[in-house]
């Protein structure tokens, strides 16, 4: 049974790392979709973006970051100034009194800087194993997994994991990568269900991994009807976005914000 679970465990592992290959070359673009400068605009930008989208974030943020720079600036904050920047992200009060203690602490405890540590990082006000990991993966440069939705969702329709839990769903998709491979697997994958492998409808037609997936088949398979479900910079319309992504992948967040500045 030992032998026969082993030998299981070795294909899975080896099907979930030829997934990541071939994502890695279907978004050789990948990145971090909130817009950051420092580890403390980003773990701000990260607690601000639950239940809403990076794109209302990124536009928050822009005007957030100007008026309170670090964290002694926004922990002095005026509570209802900070409710009305933080209203288009949704549930701002929760938000704005989350960013206001989280600011507070770190001046108290950590000299303003935000800690590179995950068991510091999850002490912090609003900020929990998703969030400490998303700071510490593209912040600090240590491998974390950041299993949001997108991620689970897919962790779960390609076999490795059977979880809904977050935390579980982290712990089963690591023991079938290495650590090195952690962060940018979090961002392909999540790329992955933005863009094909939708929540309610996947475009399993369109899908680079579809020969690899056990969920083929739950979303559409026709080939041109799926090439119709494909979002951002592979909608149909969008070539001209895709080829400048793949030309210039080092210049690939840069390019989204532009491309998201732009009218229409």
């Amino acid at each position: 049974m030992a032998i026969a679970e082993a030998g299981s465990l070795l294909a899975l592992k080896r099907r979930a790392r030829k997934i990541n290959r071939v994502l890695a070359d279907k978004y050789p673009y990948a990145h971090a979709e909130l817009d950051f400068r420092n580890p403390f605009e980003l773990v701000v930008a990260t607690v601000l973006s639950a239940q809403t989208t990076d794109v209302a974030v990124n536009q928050v943020t822009k005007i957030l970051f100007a008026r309170y720079p670090d964290a002694k600036a926004l922990a002095e904050a005026d509570p209802a100034e900070l409710e009305t920047i933080l209203q288009p992200t949704g549930f701002f009060r929760a938000k704005a009194r989350n960013v206001l203690a989280l600011s507070t602490r770190l001046v108290d405890e950590f000299d303003g800087e935000v800690p590179g540590r995950l068991e510091d990082l999850v002490t912090l006000p609003g900020v929990g194993r998703k969030t400490a990991n998303v700071v510490l993966g593209n912040a600090f440069g240590v491998p974390g997994i950041t299993v949001d939705t997108h991620f689970g969702r897919l962790a779960r329709r390609f076999g490795w994991t059977a979880s809904d839990d977050p935390v579980k769903i982290e712990f089963d998709v690591a023991e079938l990568f290495e650590p090195r491979d952690w962060t940018m697997l979090s961002h392909r994958v999540v790329f992955h269900g933005r863009r094909i492998c939708h929540s309610r409808k996947p475009a399993c037609g369109a899908c680079p991994v579809a020969s690899l997936c056990p969920s083929y088949g739950d979303g559409e398979t026709d080939p041109v009807k799926a090439a119709k479900l494909l979002k951002y910079e592979l909608a149909p319309g969008n070539e001209a976005l895709l080829e400048q992504l793949l030309a210039e992948t080092h210049r690939a967040a840069e390019i989204r914000m532009e491309s998201q500045r732009r009218p229409g």
